[in-house]
């Protein structure tokens, strides 16, 4: 019974690891197709629909952008057949835009649900399109990405087909006819019979197009150009974690509490508290009155944010976020936001506006009482407008619930003082008065607003070329505009609104201190310094001139010798000037001779989470060390497509798949060897492929990615020592 009892715990842990190891093996979209409709006649035409469903939290990219630009773009191939020919290029149905600093390009991916539709003509009855299509899905919750392949068939099973075959046009006839000469003066004697079928396959292939596309993705919901553009988060509902969501409404929630501190606002709270604690009725009615006004302004903000949201939308937010024409109407709007904080004029409402509101609400009742917190809304629209209007430009640039949740979280915080305040009167004793103090919040809302304007033009310089705000030139405007900001607070600036300051208060002392702060740790970045908690708002670093950083790069001899010169290295390099092979034998070879473990890099071309685990991480010295010194690097690209010679192809016990090219060979390494298929994953080694440490994925603590190095060393000379006694 015992036996019997450990053979069934043996199975069923065996069972379980099996489960585990193949929940590994994601595939986060699934392809279906069809055609547009059940009924053609041959000669007409009709559309082949392939339909993607995409997992929550992944993205497919699309198959309209550059396919030089990196990421992998879908693409289909289109087998030869007599029975059919392509009519234009295949088509990606409303796929979303978004430009990206890492590639400094716009491309284009799909959210939750993708459809590509390719139109045929149909030549024969006897339908039959064959071929294949690869894509990338990738996720930013944990920055995987993963390359596919796949086949796909249609035929005449699922279409009914009338009609008689298409007659041969003129040009057809002569495409056919040069093409059937050059068959007979170029074939063998015993392969002439074949001719005329060949020529005439040959010709409608001619005629038709063989298309390869490619698609992209992304919805980090950043890159939106928004003046708040530095919060990252998921560009679509689908993909956007509570935890952007999150970040965003705290920040408008912030900015609820800035504009309390502006001149339009602040006064206006004993003021409008008195109202309630000191109008007839029970002081428990005046309190739920106060409620009722604090409930009222978070409804009037929360339906702006409803309105924005449907105006633009996430479809209208692509347009927002990568055309220049809004993004350079949003960089003026915000210059002329700050010239109002300066003084130089103020933005106010038809006076029409408020008269009519005021009258709504001198009638009283709880609608007079919704209709003074309109009142209030409009009056201050002055200060609050443009921190308003930057929440809304920041939250149109992504999903729909974005800008009601910036106008919830602002407003809330606006509402919250009046509220509590008309609970516990006693607290307006502790208000600080009014004067100067608040003009000069102003103006420094003004500095902020005018250095976030630079965002925009700077998305739109980088989408079109210009070559007007190169990340020098943007960094150089930022210093000089919050070195004025610091001598303003210093009290060495004054503007035509500004109070006399007869001295400098500590809170003000801080605050300046704090901006030079900043102004000094941008410094070092006119020299090439990565500044990477600024990197969601600067321009990339390549456009950069003067980069010392990238100088000595280039200056320095790499630590880690080769012991041949590497396969592919034509086309193929690893960054920060390190040295290594695109072969796994050849990393194999030169880690026995030199006596290192060997640093496996699975990634490709298209993974933006590489690009950023090898700006971020690999970057820093301590890491950079250790994988010139200590490892023999090996990238393997996994969506590289490289022919292999003939002698290398082979088919794969896996999927029983030919692998024809260098990209799937070693993606196809990564799964049977590994049990995984997405990167980034870091595997450390020996020569014989035996695994040292557990290997790893997306992390950008880099802390953790010194200890996996350094592991993976001592693990391999523990094994060496081992060997040799």
């Amino acid at each position: 019974m015992n036996n019997a009892l450990k053979h069934l715990l043996a199975i069923g842990l065996l069972f379980m690891i099996t489960l585990v190891g193949q929940a590994q093996v994601l595939k986060p979209a699934t392809w279906s197709h069809e055609y547009s409709k059940k009924q053609v006649a041959v000669g007409e035409e009709i559309d082949l629909v392939f339909n993607v469903k995409i997992d929550k939290n992944w993205y497919l990219y699309s198959s309209d952008f550059d396919p030089d630009l990196g990421p992998m773009v879908t693409e289909f191939k289109f087998q030869k057949n007599p029975s059919y020919e392509l009519v234009g290029k295949i088509v990606p149905v409303k796929p979303k835009k978004k430009y990206d600093d890492l590639w400094e390009g716009e491309y284009t991916y799909f959210v939750g649900t993708a459809q590509f539709r390719q139109k045929i003509r149909v030549l024969k009855p006897e339908l039959l399109v064959k071929g294949t299509y690869e894509y990338q899905v990738c996720t930013d919750v944990d920055g995987r990405c993963i390359p596919f392949d796949d086949e796909f068939t249609f035929t005449n099973r699922q279409l009914t087909i009338t009609g008689a075959a298409a007659p041969v046009t003129a040009p057809q006839k002569e495409i056919q006819k040069e093409l059937q000469q050059e068959n007979e003066q170029a074939a063998p004697p015993d392969a002439t019979q074949d001719v005329a079928e060949n020529a005439a396959i040959a010709a409608e292939d001619t005629i038709a197009t063989t298309t390869a596309v490619t698609a992209t993705s992304v919805e980090a919901e950043d890159t939106t150009s928004a003046a708040v553009a530095a919060i990252p988060a998921a560009n679509d509902e689908a993909t956007a974690g509570g935890g952007g969501l999150w970040a965003f409404m705290l920040v408008a929630f912030g900015s609820g509490l800035v504009a309390l501190l502006t001149p339009c606002v602040f006064p206006m709270v004993p003021m409008t508290v008195s109202f309630f604690t000191n109008s007839g009725g029970s002081r428990a009615q005046g309190i739920f009155k106060a409620f009722i006004y604090g409930l009222s302004i978070i409804a009037i903000y929360t339906i702006i944010g409803t309105i924005v949201a449907k105006l633009f939308g996430a479809d209208g937010a692509n347009f927002i976020s990568t055309h220049w024409l809004p993004n350079l109407l949003f960089f003026l709007i915000f210059v002329v936001f700050a010239m109002s904080f300066f003084g130089m004029f103020e933005i106010t409402l038809p006076s029409s506006w408020l008269t009519k509101v005021d009258s709504q609400a001198d009638k009283g009742g709880w609608i007079g009482v919704f209709f003074m917190a309109f009142t209030l809304v409009l009056v201050s629209f002055s200060c609050t407008g443009p921190i308003v209007g930057s929440i809304l430009v920041a939250s149109a640039g992504g999903e729909t619930v974005r800008p009601i949740v910036g106008m919830f979280g602002f407003s809330l915080a606006f509402a919250l003082p009046f509220t509590l305040f008309a609970v516990f009167p006693s607290w307006l004793s502790g208000l600080p008065k009014s004067g100067g103090w608040l003009n000069s919040v102003k103006v420094v809302l003004g500095f902020i607003e005018l250095a976030l304007a630079l965002k925009f033009l700077s998305v739109a310089d980088q989408v079109y070329h210009w070559g007007l705000l190169d990340r020098e030139v943007y960094l150089a405007l930022w210093i000089v505009i919050f070195t004025l900001m610091g001598f303003y607070l210093l009290g060495k600036l004054k503007f035509s609104h500004d109070s006399d300051l007869k001295y400098i208060s500590v809170p003000r002392l801080f605050f300046a201190i704090l901006t030079f702060g900043f102004v000094i740790y941008l410094v070092p970045g006119m020299f090439g310094a990565p500044l990477k908690a600024l990197s969601g708002y600067l321009p990339p670093q390549t456009t950069q001139d003067f980069d010392l950083n990238r100088m000595a790069v280039s200056g320095a001899v790499p630590a880690n010798q080769l012991c041949e010169t590497p396969k592919y290295d034509d086309f193929l390099d690893l960054p920060h000037g390190l040295q290594g092979y695109f072969d796994l034998e050849q990393a194999k070879k030169c880690a026995a001779e030199q006596g290192k473990p060997i640093f496996i890099d699975f990634t490709g071309h298209g993974c933006v989470n590489c690009r950023e685990m090898e700006a971020n991480v690999w970057s820093d010295p301590a890491v950079l060390q250790r994988l010139r010194q200590d490892y023999v690097i090996a990238a393997l690209y996994v969506d590289d497509k490289t022919e292999l010679a003939e002698s290398e192809q082979y088919t794969s016990a896996y999927d029983g798949k030919l692998k024809a090219t260098l990209g799937k060979k070693y993606a196809d390494y990564q799964i049977t060897k590994f049990n995984v298929n997405a990167q980034p994953y870091y595997v450390l080694m020996d020569e014989n492929e035996n695994v040292l440490v557990k290997p790893i994925a997306y992390d950008l603590n880099v802390d953790n990615f010194v200890k996996f190095l350094d592991a993976g060393v001592a693990a391999y000379k523990a094994k060496q020592q081992v060997a040799q006694r």
